[in-house]
């Protein structure tokens, strides 16, 4: 098994590894010498001169067999038996990084040099020649060698270098890293400083051999066995060298991965530990980048536990043992250079666990992964140029529960199934652009392994999925809505991930990112594990994650999703399967500290965005800001709008019932009312009320297809004009009467002209796109969402009538009267009480309109009030309420 020549990935600027096996290349400058820490070796003591000349000779015997071998692949330059033979004069080479020169080549390039004066000259040798330090240490002797004058950064002045044989890696050492399990490779390999020279030590599996290249000097280091090699140079200091590693077949020219200082700062280390590094994205997973000079990549992962951690991926054929990182101390992160090594590379971490095991893990911070079902994690850098500049800047301007928000829910690998992110961002743009709406709210696209959990249960926290394309390709699409005056929230699951062997369960082979008793772990509805809050790490984790999709993505909100089976320790726990709090509360106080951490975090860092609770209990302050405790004790959780649950189920279960039972569920439409202003709500009709047997919105209404899609219409406009934000879920703008299903996505077929019913879905679209332009027109209807003094009942008690009529103030006290009847009968003359400073109300929407669909029941002409007082105002007017609608009146 021999690894394959330099990197296949994308890396744009090609490094002299890459470059090695097609062209020669320079060698590098001198003033490229990286510094390493001194290392303690022993010193091997010399032979002596006398046999040197034996000892050489059959070393050149045994070096002869490993020359055949690796001469056919037409890289080696030098031979270690003439260098060993010449007794007149060895020469030294000009450093070279490619393989590919050939000897003639160097032997044209390299000027003769003079032998020392008490020898007899010697012919002219190819330039480029090769200590022998593999044949010197087979017999316990010396070489010596002619150094070109200046040849070798830190070397002795010129004359003889003394080669001899360096102390190997002891057995300890070379025991923990074939087993996985050593805490600092960089200290036993590579180069360093030692009593009598430099001591150069490389861990090279299924290597022929490892040539040590640096100036003008060539070393053949020795064969310790088991793909270990060492050997000793007569050098004052670490040069500036490179690794030239034949195997059978090819030669690879590398820089030393071990030979290169920690890339993590002890500011970056510190941060970590304490869980307060709001940019742990920048520090952790794969990084290309250049550092002391030299192109590679980074790799560093947090493993506190592990016994060892190594790098594999298609650069190692999948075997990291040559490539063990090292700890960097008490931090639990693990950390290793590769020269080399670009973007599109596939890599996982091999884990050696406590109890000796290994497991090879995907990165938890991996920034781009394969596409599902594969596995590995990809290294990335991006390269997108953001042109959204204008969105930002006014993005912040007003918050977002004072400002018109109305959502379009999508499930982006099914809104268009076969859409890429480029693609979606034509279409998907053009579509809510069209339809009016001012966000889109994506289900989860970080990556997941399962699409049937509709990117709920992720595995890949930092990676959009790459079933649509790359990191880059989704931050396009969001540049796309954002230039389109579209903002992009995205739901966010921080409450637990997937038991998946290959991602975060017991990552370094104990509980890491879940908590540690298994009581609190499991979470017993969904088969997952949930994430230990209390650890400053995990914490860590999950609130750098929330700022990197602000920060890195430009998203403008994330709705966290099952918040409610964060806060609580009994959640769906039977007594016995959990302990109370600290307090002997059921309140999950790491949680809780979570969640407040989390949003301050984002609220600082990313001006203009909104955080929303997916919360369906009554929860104290979710809304609230943490600093402000309410009557329950705690601070509020800081969030910016929470999803009014309780609005959603008891208004869908009065719409269920037959129009002549609605009466007797009257309180479910005006119950909202008793609670709108104890949090900032968002309205939502979402995916979960759509699929697993609940039918489709228009599919919860009852009577025939013209009653159904009636109901629907009045649904829609009662929603839209009552306090609140305005969440839709895809399909259901259009009436689809089936169940949402991830595979095929909307029933984009009902909107084709040959569809015999087209006509009727697409009056449906048609209202939808209405209400949002009306909506956002029209600030009474969300400039005051929060305030109790932007809502007013005219009459919420007419249920014989099915009538809820009412009146939303915008910040200047101007109104909009939304009267919605939910009846199948048409009522004449129906009088309402209004305001008598409004001298003619004129009708701006009728969900009855025929374009909509329906019976045409509308008011073209302004309706002036009577000086009759109703409903407790000194005026009134009469209208003719069509059946089953909304209307719509703004003062004219």
């Amino acid at each position: 098994m021999t690894p394959r020549p330099p990197s296949s990935g994308s890396d744009p600027k090609k490094t002299p590894e890459r470059a090695g096996a097609e062209q020669p290349t320079a060698a590098p400058p001198k003033s490229a010498a990286r510094k390493t820490a001194p290392q303690t070796a022993e010193k091997n003591e010399s032979a002596g001169n006398t046999t040197r000349k034996s000892e050489e000779k059959a070393a050149v015997k045994k070096t002869a067999a490993r020359k055949a071998v690796t001469k056919k692949a037409a890289t080696r330059t030098t031979d270690a038996t003439k260098a060993a033979k010449a007794t007149a004069k060895k020469t030294v080479a000009r450093t070279a990084a490619s393989a590919a020169r050939s000897a003639p080549e160097a032997a044209a390039k390299a000027a003769p040099k003079k032998a020392p004066a008490k020898k007899p000259a010697a012919k002219k040798t190819p330039a480029r020649r090769t200590v022998a330090v593999k044949a010197v240490a087979e017999t316990g002797g010396t070489a010596k060698a002619v150094a070109a004058e200046g040849a070798v950064a830190g070397a002795a002045p010129a004359g003889p270098l003394e080669v001899a044989v360096s102390p190997a890696v002891d057995a300890g050492d070379r025991e923990r890293l074939l087993a996985g399990a050593h805490h600092a490779p960089h200290s036993v390999l590579g180069a360093h400083p030692v009593p009598g020279g430099v001591a150069f030590r490389a861990f090279r599996p299924y290597a022929l051999g490892v040539t040590v290249v640096t100036g003008d000097l060539r070393a053949e280091l020795h064969d310790d066995g088991q793909g270990f090699f060492s050997g000793l140079l007569p050098l004052r200091e670490v040069p500036a060298y490179r690794l030239e590693v034949a195997y059978e077949g090819t030669v690879q020219h590398t820089e030393d991965a071990y030979g290169f200082l920690p890339t993590l700062g002890e500011l970056d280390l510190h941060l970590i530990g304490e869980g307060r590094h709001e940019e742990l994205w920048q520090v952790l997973g794969a990084h290309p980048m250049t550092h002391q000079g030299v192109t590679g990549t980074r790799f560093s992962v947090w493993a506190p536990n592990a016994r060892g951690v190594r790098v594999a991926g298609t650069f190692n054929f999948w075997d990291g043992t040559g490539f063990p990182m090292r700890s960097l101390g008490s931090s639990g992160v693990w950390e290793l250079f590769v020269p080399g090594i670009g973007e599109g590379e596939l890599y996982k971490f091999d884990i050696t666990r406590p109890d000796g095991s290994r497991t090879l893990r995907a990165d938890p911070m991996a920034r781009r992964t394969e596409v599902p079902p594969a596995t590995a994690s990809v290294v990335h850098a991006s390269r997108y140029e953001w042109r959204d500049e204008e969105w930002l800047a006014r993005r912040a301007d007003v918050p977002a529960h004072d400002a018109p928000l109305s959502v379009y829910e999508v499930h982006l690998p099914s809104w268009r199934p076969g859409l890429t992110y480029r693609q979606l961002a034509e279409q998907l743009t053009a579509y809510v652009k069209d339809m009016g709406f001012t966000h889109v709210e994506l289900m989860p696209v970080a990556e997941h392994p399962f699409g049937g959990s509709w990117g709920y249960q992720v595995t890949g926290f930092y990676a959009p999925t790459a079933r649509l394309g790359t990191p880059d390709d989704f931050k396009y699409l969001v540049d796309a809505l954002h230039r389109a005056g579209i903002g992009v929230i995205m739901d966010w699951v921080p409450a637990h991930f997937p038991r998946d062997a290959w991602a975060l369960a017991e990552f370094d082979g104990r509980p890491l990112y879940e908590h540690e008793d298994p009581l609190r772990a499991a979470h017993p509805d969904w088969g997952t594990l949930e994430f230990d809050f209390g650890r400053p790490e995990v914490r860590n984790f999950l609130v750098a994650n929330a700022v990197y999709w602000c920060q890195e993505f430009h998203i403008d909100g994330l709705r966290v999703d099952a918040v409610a089976s964060m806060l609580y320790l009994d959640y769906s726990r039977e007594p016995g399967q959990w302990t109370p709090n600290e307090f002997g509360g059921r309140e999950n106080l790491d949680a809780v500290a979570f969640l407040q951490e989390m949003n301050a975090t984002v609220y600082r860092r990313a001006p203009g965005v909104v955080t929303i609770a997916e919360e369906s209990t009554a929860w104290d302050g979710v809304t609230r800001a943490t600093h402000h405790r309410g009557p329950s004790g705690f601070g509020g959780l800081g969030f910016g709008l929470k999803w009014n649950m309780g609005w959603m189920h008891d208004s869908l279960e009065y719409m269920s019932h037959e129009p002549v039972h609605r009466k007797y569920h009257h309180g479910e439409m005006t119950f909202s009312m008793v609670y709108a202003y104890s949090e900032n709500y968002v309205l939502p009709i979402s995916h979960d009320e759509v699929v697993h047997g609940k039918r489709s919105l228009v599919s919860k209404m009852p009577g025939d297809w013209w009653q159904q899609r009636a109901s629907l219409r009045a649904y829609l406009g009662f929603m839209w004009s009552h306090p609140g934000k305005q969440l839709l879920f895809m399909g259901q703008e259009f009436a689809q009467g089936s169940e949402w299903s991830e595979v095929r996505g909307p029933d984009w077929w009902l909107l084709d002209p040959a569809y015999g019913a087209e006509a009727d879905h697409r009056g449906v679209r048609d209202l939808v796109r209405d209400l949002n332009s009306v909506y956002r027109g029209a600030p009474a209807l969300w400039q005051r969402d929060v305030h109790p003094d932007g809502f007013q009942w005219v009459v919420g008690d007419a249920a014989d009538d099915n009538v809820f009529a009412f009146l939303r103030y915008d910040a200047e006290g101007n109104p909009l009267l939304a009267v919605t009847h939910l009846a199948p009968v048409v009522r004449p003359d129906y009088r309402l009480g209004v305001p008598d400073d409004v001298p003619a109300w004129l009708e701006v929407l009728n969900t009855d309109a025929a374009r909509y669909g329906g019976g045409d029941v509308v008011h073209p002409e302004p309706v002036k009030p009577e000086p009759q007082g109703w409903h407790g105002r000194p005026a009134s007017i009469r209208l003719t309420l069509p059946p089953l609608a909304t209307v719509w009146l703004r003062p004219a």
